[in-house]
């Protein structure tokens, strides 16, 4: 199925480049945000194996990313492991999923692919790319099988959910599925194994309704349902987490196809008519790809310290089609319509920060630093009244890091050529190793920044590059640095107090 994505996937990489899918990882896997950081809870990793209907193509969805989000938003530790990747709005997720091929050809692969990615749970949805003509039930259900016993040779403590696969509209072709689905929940009976469970994804699987033209190939609402299914089973056999993540979401703004969202952590113990300081967040990601939920972790942590803490969503290439000018666009009218509605959230209008890691930290510096605070008179004003820029791409010039567009337009979209006397006291944090914002760079944003009496704050992170660190991975002291500095730098401005 589908053998021209992983061309796609090559172009798309090379497109957005190497650092860009870094970014993505720094941000994307759940690593701990307990307040007792000293005890994490268990983390797991992940294997999808299967088919094109795993990976996902260039016009259909794989299950992978909703299937994360619903695992990240409930505050499990994970990451999804294997040899392939599967594109989405966060760059890249890996798996073990092949397209155009078949359980036979997962059977004789599984061995080196599983001893490379040992994975806590193995998803396997395998038993497409047949035709009935070739009568395949017995084969695939021994390919199956087999694929099942030398996993669990190589670790026995492996959890393996054994799909009934999705059914499709492809017939005759597809006529042996519901046969097949049969016969694998007696495959998985007869194993008898509480480390081998039985997920019937066909089940409530309407090919009409869940599947794109080809009546094969699960469509956003069948990657839904699919990641719904696995989701419900994996609960039964991961450690509960000790917290889920619950923002508030609230529309921003109106698409002509969906709504722009803001994620809303919100205080304990906020008192009628009191105001309190906000900290908006804006994801990295290449203004390509990226999700609000990166920022997950920093918005608990300031709602915990007494602040309105959002996390942004606004419209990207991978999703919407649309160039870095609509994403800042966007950021702006985020700050607009917080200001706008700041009684609504308890929000003080004048105690605005606006945050930013990456590209994202480029969308905060513009919301800060470029010209035209209103559009129209009756415009609300996006100037936030505070910067915490992490690694931002600050300069857009030919020198400097953007899209062609962006370096041909770079004076009305570069926050290093639009600094004045307005810009706001500005945090500003690089590695010293950072291949995309240079050190003089951002040495020449702070001069000129203090040269027009602005007030920037720069640290340099010695041998990081970009990102400073990973979320996939233990973090580091320079996680618990950085932090520590935000803290100490919105406690200058009065957006948190001494505690």
């Amino acid at each position: 199925m589908n053998s021209a994505y992983r061309n796609i996937k090559r172009i798309a990489i090379r497109t957005f480049g190497t650092i860009v899918c870094l970014i993505l990882f720094s941000y994307t896997f759940g690593s701990s945000r307990n307040k007792n950081e000293g005890d994490p809870q268990k983390r797991y990793t992940i294997l999808g194996l299967g088919d094109s209907i795993t990976e996902g193509g260039t016009n259909f969805q794989s299950y992978l990313f909703p299937l994360w989000e619903k695992l990240f938003t409930k505050g499990y530790f994970f990451e999804f492991i294997g040899p392939n990747s599967s594109q989405c709005r966060i760059g890249t997720l890996n798996c073990a999923g092949f397209s155009e091929k078949s359980s036979e050809f997962l059977d004789t692969h599984i061995d080196s692919i599983y001893r490379k990615y040992p994975a806590d749970i193995v998803l396997l949805h395998s038993g497409h790319n047949h035709h009935d003509s070739e009568k395949p039930i017995a084969g695939i259900v021994a390919a199956n099988k087999s694929i099942i016993r030398k996993i669990r040779e190589i670790n026995p403590n492996v959890k393996i959910l054994v799909a009934q696969v999705i059914t499709s509209g492809k017939l005759p072709k597809y006529s042996y599925i519901p046969t097949l689905n049969r016969h694998i929940a007696k495959m998985v009976k007869q194993l008898n194994s509480n480390n081998v469970l039985l997920v019937n994804q066909a089940k409530r699987f309407n090919w009409q309704k869940y599947t794109v033209n080809d009546k094969e190939h699960p469509n956003a609402a069948g990657a839904e349902k699919i990641a719904s299914v696995w989701f419900n089973a994996m609960k039964k056999i991961m450690t509960p987490p000790k917290e889920a993540f619950k923002p508030l979401i609230i529309s921003y703004k109106k698409l002509d196809s969906d709504d722009l969202k803001l994620h809303v952590f919100k205080p304990n113990g906020i008192k009628k008519g009191e105001k309190r300081p906000a900290i908006i967040y804006f994801f990295g990601g290449g203004w390509s790809v990226g999700t609000p939920l990166q920022f997950y972790r920093e918005c608990v942590y300031y709602a915990e310290k007494g602040m309105i803490a959002i996390t942004a969503e606004y419209r990207i290439s991978y999703i919407h089609k649309t160039t870095p000018f609509e994403s800042i666009e966007d950021a702006k009218d985020a700050i607009r319509w917080l200001r706008k509605n700041a009684d609504q959230l308890d929000i003080d209008p004048d105690r605005i920060a606006a945050a930013g890691a990456s590209a994202g930290g480029h969308l905060a510096a513009a919301t800060g630093i470029l010209k035209g605070t209103r559009a129209r008179k009756t415009d609300v004003n996006f100037k936030p009244n505070l910067l915490l820029l992490y690694y931002p791409v600050i300069d857009n010039s030919a020198n400097g890091y953007g899209t062609e567009e962006m370096k041909k337009k770079y004076m009305e979209i570069s926050p290093l050529h639009n600094i004045d006397s307005t810009a706001p006291p500005t945090l500003f944090i690089l590695g010293t190793k950072d291949p995309l914002i240079p050190i003089n760079i951002a040495e020449e944003f702070k001069k000129k920044m203090e040269s027009l009496g602005g007030y920037c704050e720069l640290h340099l992170y010695e041998g990081a590059g970009h990102p400073i660190f990973f979320y996939s991975k233990p973090l580091t002291d320079d996680f618990y640095n950085i932090r520590k500095e935000s803290d100490a730098f919105l406690l200058k401005h009065g957006f948190l107090k001494n505690q």
